[in-house]
């Protein structure tokens, strides 16, 4: 899979993966900073679960963000970690590309899982 990417906002070429499997991208930039810190490894699942307070990876304007997914009132919106970052509002769950399920450590006992 060829993934390009700036510090913020990547695109995604599907290679050969079908659109269902699970994928790994590598997080550049520190909007995600403290929980995903630059350069480590994250594990997207197209058909994961998507709820308030997840991490997933969406698509805005063109363009695909990793965030924090927040519901409130019945407004969807994708927060960064960071708050020197602007809160995006989303239309609707239609531009969640899937939901972030593992982050890869060094080792095996640093790898988290987010289910």
């Amino acid at each position: 899979m060829e993934v390009e990417m700036d510090v913020e906002h990547f695109t995604i070429d599907g290679g050969g993966c079908a659109s269902d499997e699970p994928f790994a991208l590598q997080v550049l930039g520190d909007s995600m900073e403290p929980e995903f810190e630059h350069g480590c490894i994250i594990v997207i699942d197209p058909a994961g679960v998507i709820q308030n307070g997840c991490f997933v990876l969406a698509e805005v304007n063109g363009e695909h963000i990793f965030r924090q997914l927040l519901v409130q009132e019945d407004r969807l919106y994708l927060k960064p970690m960071r708050s020197s970052y602007d809160i995006v509002e989303i239309p609707n769950l239609k531009v969640i590309a899937g939901v972030i399920v593992q982050k890869a450590g060094t080792r095996r006992s640093q790898h988290k899982r987010y289910d």
